[in-house]
């Protein structure tokens, strides 16, 4: 089964982006782009720009803005984050 591409911004030391990779990884993602915005501060405004929020990690499954660990956490919860992953094209 092929996969959504998934994006998160993070940083170095970010306990919810670890906690969300795991996560991602558990459901068979096995590829994340990770866009450092500790290490270049125009990529965190870019995030606050895009996404509305300053907090990491922010999460993207295709072109779909999940949000933090908390939100990815949920869609597990409610079994809509497989759906979500499987690239249906």
């Amino acid at each position: 089964m092929s996969m959504q591409k998934v994006t998160m911004y993070c940083t170095a030391v970010c306990p919810y982006c670890v906690r969300a990779e795991q996560l991602l990884h558990a459901r068979g993602v096995a590829e994340i782009e990770k866009i450092r915005v500790d290490l270049e501060p125009e990529l965190r405004i870019a995030m606050v720009e895009k996404t509305g929020r300053r907090t990491v990690p922010q999460i993207y499954i295709g072109t779909y803005h999940v949000g933090g660990y908390d939100d990815l956490a949920a869609l597990d919860h409610k079994d809509k984050l497989v759906g979500l992953l499987a690239d249906n094209q």
